[in-house]
C-alpha cells in the first residue's frame, strides 16, 4: 500500500501512530518535497508546527530505519512563490498531483483537501481531529494552588511568582537550569495537544513566538531569533472571584446594573484587573440576565459557557466589532485596550449602543482617561466612558464619574475663558479630582483635588484687605472674604449689595480688583448660607431658582454670546434648548457667556436661532 501524507496529519503527529494499525504494517510512505519545505519554511519562521512537523518525519525515518516501513522523498521543492502562496492551496495541490502521479492514497486531516482529492478522483483518508481526554500538561507539575505564573527558560532554574495581588513573590521552583531540549519537548507538548483539546486554542503564531490559551493556561513560547533563548512563560487565573467578594458601594452596584455603559478597568501588571472583568462579566451575564460577549487576543478571561468570547477574525479586532453589532450583545468585555486602533473601535461599538467595559493596563486611576485622549475626539470622550474604576492590589481602589461641562477651568481668572471641561469625580464623594480642556492647541489634564489647598500668611493678610477696602465703601455691608489661589478670590455680601459693590457695567468690582491687585467673584452670602445648610431640592424651587428664563443670543466676532443683566455675573446657569440640557456656565463679569463659533455647542445654538427655538438659562444649584 502506497500513501502520501500532507502537511496537516504530519504536524499533528499522527502519522507514526496509524502505522501501527495492521492495515499500513510495511506500507510504502512517499513525502513530497513540498511538505519537507513548507514544516522548513515555518520551522525557520520559529513556528513551533513547524518543529512539530520535522520531529515526526524524525520518526518516520527512525520506522524505516527498522524496517516497519518503506520511506522516500519524491517531487520537487516548491518556489518561493508557491510557498507564499500555500493558503491559497499551491502546496496542497502539488502533494495531490504527487498522490496521483504515485497512484497512492492521499492521508490528510484537512477536510477540504480531502474534498478537493475525491472530486479529481483521488483515494483519500481523512483523518478526523481527535479530542483527547483531558490531562494536565507536563508543565502543570510547576503549578500549586498559590503560583500566577512560571517563567521557564534554557539554562535558567525554574521560576515562579506566588502569591496574590498585592503580595506577589518570585521564587525558584527548581535545583538545576533547564536544557534546551527540555523545554523544547514540553513546547512541542503544548502545541499538539492544543490541536486535539476542544477547550484549547493557537492564538498567535509568528516568527519566533507562539501564544497558546490551553484551558485555564495562558502560554507563550518564545524562541530565536524573536528572543536569545528558548522560553515558556505560563500564566493562570489563582482564583475565581465574584462582585460581591470586592464589597462595593451600593451606588456603584446601582450604577453598573442601571446607567453604566461605558466602563474602564485599571491597574498596572498584575493588580487583578483580568479578575475583576471576569467577575462583572458573570455579573451582567449571571445577576442582570444581559448578553455577554468578550473581544479578547488571547482568550484568557475564565468566564461561563453562556458567553461567547471572541478572538480577531481573519486577524483585525475590527473585523470581530463588525459581526458583534450585528449580533447586538448587551454588554461586551474588550481586553485588553493598547493601541489606537481599540480604542477607536471600543469608541465606534459604544457609540452604536452596546455597553463596554475596557481593560486597560495604567499606573494611576487618571491614566486610563489620558489614554483615549487624542485617539477620539475629546468631547465625545463622556459619551464613550462614564465610569473608569481602578484596581490596586486585587482590590477597588479608586471610582471615577466622567462628566462634560462648560466653565472656567479651575486656576483661571477671567469669567471669559469658559469652555468645555470634562471633570473626572471621585464617584463616591463627588470630589471634583482633575479637570480635562483644550488650551490653545494643547489639551491639559490638571490635578485638582489630589492636593489640599492651604493659605499662606499672605494670602490671610489679602483676604483682610479686600474686607477692608470693600467695607470703606460700604460700611454697613456684612463681608466675608475667601482667597482661591495668589490672583484669585470669591466675596460674599448682603445680598441688596451686590449690585452696589458689583457697580455700573462692573465699574466698582473693577476698581477694587486694580488696586488690590486680584481677581474677585462676588457672591451673595445668603446663598452661601443655603449652600452650607445643604438646602433640598424642594426648598431651592420655592425660591424660584428653578424657573426658566429666556435669554438673549448675538454674535461677537468669534464668539455666539448669550446675554445676561449684570446681577447674574459671578452666578451658574444651566442653558435649555427647546427645554432640553445643554451645557452649565458661569456669567462672567462684564454680564455674559461667550462660546467660540467652532465647538458643536455653537452650532447647536444657531440652528436653534434660525428655527426660531426657545433658548433659555436656569440658576444653577450643586
Amino acid at each position: 500500500m502506497k500513501i502520501v501524507p500532507d502537511t496537516s496529519v504530519i504536524v499533528d503527529g499522527r502519522i507514526t501512530k496509524i502505522m501501527a494499525d495492521k492495515k499500513f504494517k510495511g506500507c510504502e510512505v512517499i513525502i513530497p518535497e513540498a511538505v519537507i519545505s513548507e514544516l522548513e519554511n515555518q520551522a525557520n519562521k520559529g513556528r513551533e508546527t513547524g518543529f512539530n512537523g520535522l520531529d515526526e518525519l524524525k520518526n518516520l525515518q527512525k520506522l524505516s530505519t527498522e524496517g516497519k516501513i518503506n520511506l522516500t522523498y519524491v517531487g520537487r521543492r516548491p518556489t518561493l512563490d508557491e510557498i507564499s502562496l500555500a493558503k491559497g492551496g499551491e502546496i496542497d495541490a502539488m502533494i495531490r498531483n504527487t498522490a496521483g502521479e504515485h497512484q497512492a492514497v492521499l492521508v490528510t486531516s484537512d477536510r477540504v483537501q480531502k474534498e478537493v482529492a475525491e472530486a479529481q478522483g483521488l483515494e483519500a483518508i481523512y483523518l478526523k481531529q481527535e479530542m483527547v481526554v483531558y490531562t494536565d500538561l507536563e508543565i502543570g507539575k510547576f503549578f500549586d494552588k498559590n503560583t500566577m505564573s512560571i517563567h521557564l527558560k534554557e539554562n535558567v532554574i525554574p521560576l515562579a511568582k506566588k502569591g496574590k495581588p498585592g503580595d506577589i513573590k518570585l521564587v525558584k521552583i527548581g535545583t538545576r537550569p533547564l536544557k534546551r531540549s527540555e523545554i523544547e519537548k514540553m513546547a512541542r507538548e503544548i502545541v499538539e495537544r492544543a490541536k486535539s483539546d476542544f477547550k484549547s486554542f493557537i492564538e498567535i503564531e509568528m516568527e519566533g513566538a507562539t501564544v497558546v490559551q490551553f484551558r485555564e493556561y495562558r502560554i507563550s513560547i518564545a524562541r530565536p531569533p524573536f528572543s536569545d533563548g528558548v522560553e515558556i512563560t505560563v500564566v493562570r487565573p489563582v482564583a475565581s472571584v465574584s462582585l460581591e467578594s470586592y464589597k462595593l458601594p451600593e451606588k456603584l452596584i446601582e450604577r453598573l446594573r442601571n446607567t453604566a455603559k461605558g466602563i474602564l478597568i485599571s491597574g498596572p501588571p498584575g493588580a487583578g484587573k483580568t479578575t475583576f472583568a471576569q467577575a462583572i462579566a458573570e455579573f451582567y451575564s449571571k445577576t442582570i440576565g444581559s448578553i455577554v460577549k468578550t473581544m479578547e487576543s488571547p482568550r484568557d478571561l475564565q468566564v461561563g459557557d453562556e458567553i461567547t468570547q471572541y478572538a480577531p477574525l481573519e486577524k483585525d479586532m475590527a473585523k470581530t466589532a463588525d459581526i458583534l453589532l450585528l449580533v447586538r450583545p448587551d454588554y461586551t468585555i474588550y481586553d485588553e485596550l493598547r493601541k489606537t486602533k481599540d480604542f477607536k473601535i471600543f469608541a465606534d461599538m459604544r457609540l452604536a449602543g452596546v455597553g463596554m467595559i475596557g481593560v486597560v493596563h495604567s499606573t494611576r486611576p487618571i491614566d486610563a482617561i489620558q489614554r483615549i485622549i487624542g485617539r477620539v475626539e475629546m468631547g465625545m470622550i463622556p459619551s464613550i466612558v462614564d465610569t473608569t474604576i481602578f484596581i490596586k492590589d486585587g482590590q477597588v481602589s479608586a471610582i471615577y464619574d466622567v462628566l462634560l461641562t462648560v466653565k472656567v477651568p479651575t486656576g483661571m481668572i477671567e469669567a471669559d475663558l469658559s469652555r468645555p471641561v470634562i471633570e473626572i469625580r471621585d464617584f463616591e464623594n463627588g470630589e471634583l479630582m482633575h479637570e480635562i480642556y483644550t488650551y490653545g492647541e494643547q489639551t491639559i489634564v490638571m490635578d485638582v483635588g489630589v492636593t489640599k489647598f492651604e493659605k499662606t500668611p499672605i494670602q490671610k493678610i489679602a483676604e483682610r484687605e479686600i474686607s477692608d477696602e470693600i467695607k470703606r465703601r460700604l460700611p454697613e455691608a456684612a463681608v466675608e472674604v475667601d482667597m482661591k489661589s495668589d490672583k484669585r478670590a470669591t466675596v460674599w455680601i448682603d445680598e441688596k449689595n451686590v449690585p452696589k459693590l458689583i457697580g455700573k457695567k462692573g465699574k466698582t468690582i473693577d476698581e477694587v480688583e486694580k488696586k488690590i491687585g486680584i481677581s474677585i467673584g462676588v457672591e451673595s452670602l445668603k446663598d452661601r448660607e443655603l449652600d452650607k445648610k445643604t438646602i433640598a431640592p424642594e426648598s431651592l424651587k420655592s425660591r424660584e431658582l428653578d424657573k426658566k428664563t429666556s435669554i438673549n443670543v448675538e454674535l461677537a466676532g468669534n464668539y455666539v454670546v448669550l446675554n445676561f443683566n449684570k446681577e447674574a455675573v459671578g452666578t451658574p446657569f444651566d442653558i435649555l434648548v427647546d427645554d432640553n440640557y445643554l451645557f452649565t456656565a458661569t456669567v462672567g463679569k462684564k454680564g455674559n457667556i461667550k462660546i467660540k463659533k467652532d465647538i458643536e455647542l455653537a452650532d447647536i445654538i444657531l440652528n436653534a436661532l434660525k428655527k426660531d427655538i426657545p433658548i433659555q438659562a436656569k440658576v444653577r444649584r450643586e
